[in-house]
């Protein structure tokens, strides 16, 4: 494990923190200037806000400085920078792929990787407050304790108040932003596994050598951190079997008992994710389909992988149940919100029972695996922090997935549509046929399908009718055909010999009076 990658020679002087505060907010006010150039409030006022946040914490730390011979380059921290670049590119491409305006997207991601990192910290603050003793604490971030549940919900609020004042729907940005956060999933785990943090519970005697080599944290050299001198999960077994003979055993080898690797069983799970999420992308059917999917997806593992995990920096609330009672019936809701909201992705019928039979596979083994014999000891649990925020989170996924996805099969369009759902129902309105129009909107077709239904209607009505000549040209507007205009002689000559034969009969009559 290598928690420091390299060091960096620093100059014989002190370093003070605001000297670093004051470049940022520097960069901040040209970032400002250049949006207010191009007339864009709102990546000027964000510029602005973040001067302003670097200049007062400047003021408050003016006197905090830093004096070493070198500055330690943390392997959690470089894979946190390294996961945010490669989140920017993947988002943005995304983003331009699926037609949002890719300045406001990149602005939004800067919101919401500030946002994330801040939601992260204050919940592992919130979950391990002794740890904290000053109020400079709170920004070591190169030496990790960050919660990734944290980070995925301040992330969401701070992209959802960004994307409020640009007034576009939050789903279609959700949809772009998740595949980069399965991918720093898979990178930033990796720096949990060389910092060796976040690590998991004992394996069994009969587990596979390569695993045990992987889960296997040695002792570090003197002074490699200032928090002690071995990784958690060698400090952790020492305190535990002090003054025991597998505490003497830890000693002398220098290392931990071999553990669950779980940084690298979740790095996995992000490069899974990552892999589903792309593919999903290919049938995607309403905006908010890849959110749902990787909500689910991500709580679902790490409801799991928490079972597992053996670090203190977790957290744990709620009532305390027995276990096999508490892990299964959690699962038995996963099942349930799967069955009834994620498998509709599925297109394939067969596969679809499939998957939904086997969903409830898992709880009922659970169950019968940690269910204690009836002499033994129950053993209750509280769920821990992930584990809450990870079930409740897929439960509200599946539900609104099941509404979108009721929503797509009925109009397609509307539910792949940028707008948000505000804009979607006069649209729909617009759709509809209208019973109105206006006299000087119509064109020449317009009148012809009006009007011809008024022509017929009479001939529906009366049945057939002798025409009588005058009367049908004026109702009509199409134009005579050469064929009528040769037998409109006829019809006249004919009107006029009726005409005659009425005078002759009426002449009779008069006679004998």
């Amino acid at each position: 494990m290598h928690p420091i990658l390299f060091r960096i020679p620093l100059p014989k002087m002190p370093l003070k923190a605001w000297w670093a505060l004051a470049a940022i907010a520097a960069i901040a006010l040209i970032y400002a200037a250049l949006g207010m150039r191009k007339k864009d409030r709102g990546t000027a006022g964000t510029a602005i806000i973040v001067a302003a946040g670097a200049g007062i914490l400047g003021y408050v730390f003016r006197e905090t400085k830093y004096e070493a011979p070198n500055l330690p380059i943390y392997s959690y921290g470089v894979m946190l920078g390294v996961s945010l670049v490669v989140g920017w590119y993947l988002t943005l491409t995304l983003s331009e792929r699926d037609g949002l305006p890719k300045e406001t997207m990149a602005n939004c991601y800067v919101v919401t990787a500030i946002a994330a990192i801040l939601g992260s910290r204050i919940l592992y603050v919130a979950t391990n407050p002794d740890e904290f003793k000053s109020f400079g604490d709170f920004f070591a971030l190169r030496r990790g304790g960050l919660v990734a549940y944290g980070g995925f919900l301040g992330g969401y609020i701070g992209s959802w108040l960004f994307l409020q004042r640009h007034k576009i729907r939050l789903m279609p940005w959700a949809d772009v932003a998740v595949p980069s956060l399965a991918g720093g999933l898979l990178i930033t785990r990796i720096g949990c596994y060389l910092f060796g943090c976040d690590f998991g519970k004992r394996l069994p005697e009969g587990a596979p050598g390569f695993l045990k080599k992987l889960g296997t944290f040695p002792k570090w050299a003197e002074n490699t951190l200032d928090g002690g001198g071995g990784s958690p999960a060698f400090v952790k077994h020492m305190e535990a079997f002090r003054g025991t003979p597998i505490g003497e055993e830890i000693r002398k080898n220098a290392h931990s008992l071999p553990v669950h690797p779980t940084q690298i069983y979740e790095s996995l799970v992000g490069l899974a994710l990552l892999a589903l999420l792309l593919w999903q992308r290919k049938n995607q059917k309403f905006r908010g389909q890849i959110f749902f999917l990787f909500a689910f997806g991500y709580g679902y593992a790490r409801f799991v992988l928490e079972i597992i995990r053996d670090d203190s920096e977790r957290g744990e609330f709620g009532p305390a149940i027995p276990e096999h009672w508490f892990i299964s019936l959690s699962l038995l809701a996963f099942a349930i919100a799967f069955t009834f909201g994620i498998s509709l992705g599925i297109k394939n019928e067969r596969a679809r029972m499939i998957s939904r039979v086997v969903s409830f596979i898992p709880p009922i083994v659970v169950f019968v695996m940690m269910k204690p014999a009836s002499f033994a000891k129950q053993t209750n649990i509280q769920l821990s922090t992930s584990q809450w925020v990870g079930l409740l989170s897929a439960l509200v996924c599946s539900y609104f997935y099941a509404r979108f996805w009721e929503l797509a099969r009925k109009s397609p369009k509307l539910a792949m549509g940028l707008e948000s759902l505000g804009d979607i129902k006069p649209k729909a309105e617009d759709m509809a046929p209208r019973k109105k129009k206006d006299d000087d909107d119509e064109d020449e077709d317009d009148k012809e399908a009006v009007e011809e239904p008024e022509a017929e209607a009479p001939k529906k009505k009366k049945g057939k009718k002798k025409r009588e000549p005058g009367v049908d040209e004026e109702r009509t507007p199409l134009p005579v055909k050469k064929d009528e205009e040769e037998k409109e002689p006829v019809v006249e000559k004919a009107a006029d010999k009726a005409g005659d034969d009425e005078e002759k009969k009426e002449e009779p009559e008069k006679e004998p009076a």
